[in-house]
């Protein structure tokens, strides 16, 4: 492996493996984008550990290898790489010294992060998005989005509205008994048939299609919460005539999201798996990146380092999720939250 491998075929395709067929001269966007990502990282890597300088060197080590990876990728300079270092190591530093702010500040900065990201992404338009970027962009996204649409759904399952809870269950069982990729290229054929004269972007009625999906089993995970929450405690609010709304809001859906905190974390590296799929739309995913790598006369030899790649990638981004999960499920235990 160290020796006879020829892996100079991952170095000179790295630029595709990262970022598919995004514009050479609109690459200054994905690297906003990586700085982007590393913040938002190195924030939640700070919240989710105590104060300490230990966890901002290894923050910023971290930044310093992502970074010089995906700098070795596009050819680019110092400067950026140094950018994108800096960014998740001072958001991680901001993170540890402000690990009590509040979760709506923390998810209003998740939210404007991955907006600025689609933002400043979009102009060479969402169909020459690849590589890993478009599968770390897709995974956040639809994650972001399937949290309050499965909420909704586990709640109208346990509604006292009968109409509410058989759609919400018919809904739920649906999207579980069917397989991703039926979901995905079915919302892809049916949303030029229902809306003709407007073109939407096949990126976005992929998420679409992930969004519906995943939001059915984060439903479940939701109402295995719910049940979790003493009974007692609802009865008691009830008979303090509060409305449902403040009742989920302030009482129940807190403690539920704390019980759910692992299999939600878990999902998304489900999600960042399933992202491979989009290729029967036409995206350009990680590992569809490698395959067209693959596909050139000059590397159809290359299959063992192409792979071995894509494996130690995956492989590196599946653990920090895993780390990440049980970091966040013990300060959750620790009552911090």
């Amino acid at each position: 492996m160290l020796v006879e491998a020829h892996w100079e075929v991952v170095g000179g395709s790295l630029k595709v493996l990262m970022t598919g067929i995004y514009p050479s001269d609109q690459l200054w966007r994905a690297w906003f984008s990586v700085g982007t990502l590393c913040a938002m990282f190195g924030a939640g890597l700070g919240l989710s550990v105590r104060p300490g300088r230990a966890a901002v060197a290894a923050a910023a080590s971290a930044a310093a290898v992502i970074a010089a990876l995906i700098s070795a990728v596009i050819d680019l300079t110092s400067g950026m790489l140094t950018a994108a270092s800096t960014a998740l190591g001072v958001a991680a530093w901001v993170g540890i010294h402000h690990s009590g702010l509040d979760q709506r500040v923390v998810l209003s900065g998740l939210l404007a992060g991955v907006l600025a990201i689609f933002v400043v992404l979009s102009p060479p338009g969402f169909e020459v998005w690849g590589g890993l970027l478009l599968s770390v962009v897709l995974t956040i996204a639809v994650s972001i989005l399937t949290l309050p649409f499965g909420i909704l759904l586990a709640l109208g399952r346990q509604s006292r509205i009968a109409s509410l809870r058989v759609i919400s269950t018919a809904y739920i069982e649906t999207m579980r008994s069917v397989p991703l990729i039926l979901v995905v290229y079915w919302i892809w054929i049916i949303v030029p048939l229902l809306a003709p004269d407007t073109s939407v972007p096949s990126l976005l009625r992929g998420m679409a299609g992930y969004a519906l999906f995943f939001a059915a089993y984060v439903a479940e995970y939701v109402r295995s919460g719910l049940q979790a929450v003493p009974k007692g405690q609802i009865e008691a609010a009830r008979s303090l005539a509060m409305s449902t709304w403040t009742l989920n809001v302030d009482i129940v859906l807190p403690q539920a999201l704390r019980v759910v905190v692992p299999p939600l974390v878990g999902q998304i590296l489900d999600i960042f798996n399933g992202a491979t799929l989009v290729f029967i739309i036409g995206l350009t995913d990680f590992l569809r990146a490698g395959q067209m790598i693959l596909a050139d006369p000059q590397n159809s030899g290359r299959t063992y380092e192409i792979y071995v790649f894509l494996f130690a990638v995956y492989l590196a981004i599946g653990g920090a999720i895993t780390y990440a999960s049980r970091r966040l499920e013990a300060h959750l235990a620790r009552g911090t939250r």
